[in-house]
């Protein structure tokens, strides 16, 4: 499937290498403005080629809607918007239909499909697919906005360097959206450097590194969501595992929980006024798969960017045989910087759904 949602619902087409890519959004409220130029901000942030530390494949990213919003207003109808692919090197890509790229989905959609697939660019499994993605949740933010709803959110780690973390019981919108208003998405600058030295250390060196991204959702009232399959955190996870080179996901203590008490963990109630509110946050905002009105946080680990300038092992589907194989193209050496943006569109994606599906 390469949709997602029930009542805001997004269906994702085309490949990274065909003529155009894009989206169509049903259920979105009819009447609602939408600040085209601040979609297109947004866009920005996850388009390529920007800065030495992502690919060099340069595309303007800006969508042309072919229905669903007139002058700006949705409509109401199905919105359906596309952004042309302009800078392929298909010829790159050539030789990997014998020869599979490591870690890459070459293999496996190759039996999936018959060889059949397009094996351009990775197709339709490639993070080019997370531009009509942000085209969703670009508008899903605005709309949640106008509701009091916040999503930002930055590069926790990258390489085994920290930037500073959401606090996960107080985050203001000013720093909650901060990190998406620099050309590196970090909350500290210092850690952000540092960050950088070592993407493009390893870039020189024909590799890639990781990096974690960390999310959070402010502004988001008690009481939605629901148990076993109806869970928020599995509706958000799902979503997540959407956007390529997501290997991992937690939602506020995480892991860590595990090597704590239960007299630790546990969030206690206060209230605050008239508020119930909890003095720690290690559930994530999330407790029985219903949000309890506490900031949403969650974290999602990316992988290194399987295509690297290094020769690696791999195996001729043609002659049977094991070979190696020389990767070329252009590739971000860390994904995660760029998939900042895509996670933020996924959530808002998965926020505004849910509150949707409570009208």
């Amino acid at each position: 499937m390469s949709s997602m949602g029930d009542k805001v619902k997004i269906e994702i087409f085309g490949e990274s290498h065909s003529a155009a890519i894009g989206a169509t959004i049903c259920g979105l409220p009819a009447g609602e403005k939408i600040d085209i130029d601040e979609l297109c901000a947004f866009m920005e942030r996850r388009a390529p080629g920007r800065d030495a530390t992502s690919t060099a494949r340069k595309e303007p990213d800006r969508p042309e809607f072919l229905c669903g919003i007139v002058d700006g207003v949705l409509t109401g109808a199905p919105l359906t918007a596309i952004i042309h692919n302009s800078d392929q090197h298909s010829r790159d890509y050539s030789d990997l239909r014998v020869r599979p790229r490591p870690s890459h989905a070459d293999y496996a959609a190759s039996v999936r499909y018959g060889g059949a697939n397009d094996i351009r660019g990775g197709g339709p499994f490639s993070g080019r697919l997370t531009a009509p993605l942000c085209i969703g949740g670009g508008i899903a933010l605005q709309l949640l906005a106008k509701r009091g709803i916040y999503i930002g959110a930055h590069l926790a780690s990258v390489a085994g360097v920290k930037d500073t973390a959401f606090d996960a019981v107080e985050i203001d919108k000013d720093t909650l959206l901060s990190a998406g208003k620099k050309p590196f998405p970090v909350l500290d600058g210092a850690a952000g450097e540092k960050m950088r030295e070592a993407i493009l250390s390893a870039k020189a060196d024909g590799d890639s590194v990781g990096g974690v991204i960390e999310c959070a959702v402010i502004g988001m009232p008690a009481g939605h969501g629901g148990p076993l399959f109806e869970g928020v955190e599995g509706k958000i996870s799902s979503a997540m595992f959407a956007i390529p080179a997501v290997k991992g996901i937690e939602f506020g203590s995480g892991f860590a929980c595990t090597e704590m008490l239960g007299s630790e963990h546990n969030d206690p109630f206060v209230y605050e006024g008239e508020k119930v509110v909890t003095t720690t946050n290690n559930s994530g905002g999330i407790q029985g798969g219903i949000t309890n009105g506490m900031p949403i946080i969650f974290r999602v680990a990316m992988k290194p960017t399987p295509s690297i300038l290094k020769e690696q092992n791999t195996v001729n589907l043609e002659t049977k045989e094991n070979t190696t194989l020389l990767i070329h193209g252009r590739h971000d050496p860390c994904v995660a910087a760029r998939a900042v943006p895509a996670v933020e569109a996924a959530a808002a994606l998965c926020i505004l759904d849910l509150l949707e599906g409570n009208n």
